[in-house]
């Protein structure tokens, strides 16, 4: 059987990066930037308000207390967006408000709260330095700075940066774009009425969400039944318009295994010496990457987790493609299979020091999995693990 790590270098090998595409800042957020951001403009643009207050000159307010207030004539009264250009003259005071363009001649801003308020003549109460309250032009970013990175995540405040410096479009590392197809003539879409032998599809439906929690986009999710010119022409609509397919079930050794029926020429299927998940698939299909992925449900979120999730975010140039690995002590006695790697779905306390297996080993429990929080890795030489022992552990918070 081929070793898990042979078949994650088969599988990432499979998985290309996509060439940069320019998108509109608002749908960019979690893509990674696939070029440097070089300020066009300083921010602020010019030296304006940091409050509601008053323009002055400093010196014109310098004794100015409760006991002896300065008053001073309102000459001008100035709202952010204004945008003609004015000049304080020494001995009156501009009212102006927080992002108002200060006028030429001014050296600091009063706070309201500090003055009575008034519209014609203001009375001061206290004193300011100059500069005080001014956010001066330049003083957030200076035009020709670098201010974001390529390889960086665009985060809210990234885009927001973004816009202030009127940046409409981005360069980035676009979305893998996958689909998802879930196998089998016993599936049924969920509010359909189960006959006798029916199931409702889940497969599709949780793939589809691991994908998105990777950061990926679902080009579509579907199910087809055990049929193999239905199953290649579902296949064949929609594979031209992903950059990676994956499907679950039709993989393992009996009859009626339309996955592996329909892509005998395209695809190599192997055993996988791990437990869940041994009967595995990978190969190209109309020029577009395919990883097949057994049906019971455990076996093929684990195979995700295992083999798809990392290179799919590494693809995307996601920080941390990898899920956190850590080591903690077993509280139980464990035993698994010898010649495989075992993957248990496992408890892992708030602390992440210790760690319980939860649930029967078996794939199709998936109650099981839902309620975890990590997965833990036995050795393919270990047949069993006493309490006590450390573990390596996946972290699936």
């Amino acid at each position: 059987m081929r070793s898990v790590e042979e078949h994650q270098s088969v599988v990432a090998a499979l998985i290309a990066t996509r060439e940069p595409v320019t998108v509109a800042i608002g749908d960019a957020l979690g893509l990674v930037l696939a070029a440097d951001v070089v300020a066009p403009l300083s921010l602020p643009g010019f030296d304006n308000s940091a409050m509601d207050g008053y323009a002055v000159v400093a010196e014109d307010i310098a004794e100015a207390s409760d006991d002896s207030p300065v008053r001073l004539p309102v000459a001008e009264d100035i709202f952010a967006g204004r945008t003609d250009s004015l000049v304080l003259h020494p001995g009156t005071a501009h009212r102006i408000m927080t992002g108002a363009p200060l006028p030429a001649g001014a050296t600091a801003v009063i706070p309201v709260e500090a003055t009575d308020g008034a519209t014609d003549t203001v009375s001061i109460m206290a004193g300011v330095t100059p500069g005080q309250h001014v956010r001066r032009a330049g003083e957030d970013v200076t035009a020709g700075t670098t201010v974001l990175q390529a390889g960086q995540v665009l985060t809210p405040a990234a885009l927001g940066l973004a816009a202030a410096l009127g940046l409409g479009e981005l360069n980035v590392v676009p979305r893998q774009r996958v689909l998802v197809m879930s196998t089998g003539s016993e599936l049924v879409a969920p509010g359909t009425p189960l006959q006798p032998g029916q199931i409702y599809e889940s497969n599709a439906v949780m793939l589809a969400a691991a994908v998105r929690d990777a950061g990926a986009d679902v080009v579509t999710s579907s199910m087809t039944e055990d049929d193999v010119a239905v199953f290649r022409a579902e296949l064949e609509t929609h594979a031209r318009d992903a950059d990676l397919i994956i499907t679950t079930g039709g993989v393992s050794a009996g009859a009626y295994e339309v996955v592996k029926d329909s892509l005998a020429e395209e695809v190599e299927f192997v055993k996988v010496a791990m437990q869940p998940g041994m009967p595995q698939g990978a190969g190209v299909v109309w020029e577009t990457p395919i990883i097949t992925l057994p049906g019971n449900p455990v076996s093929a979120l684990v195979s995700f987790e295992v083999f798809i999730r990392s290179p799919l975010r590494a693809a995307m140039g996601l920080p941390r493609p990898d899920r956190p690995r850590l080591t903690a002590t077993l509280l139980e006695d464990l035993t698994s299979p010898r010649g495989r790697r075992q993957f248990r779905r496992g408890v892992l306390d708030p602390s992440g020091t210790s760690v319980t297996s939860y649930g029967p080993p078996a794939s199709h429990h998936l109650r099981w999995l839902a309620s975890a929080n990590c997965l833990l890795e036995i050795d393919e030489d270990v047949a069993e693990v006493a309490a006590g022992s450390e573990v390596r552990v996946w972290d699936l918070t």
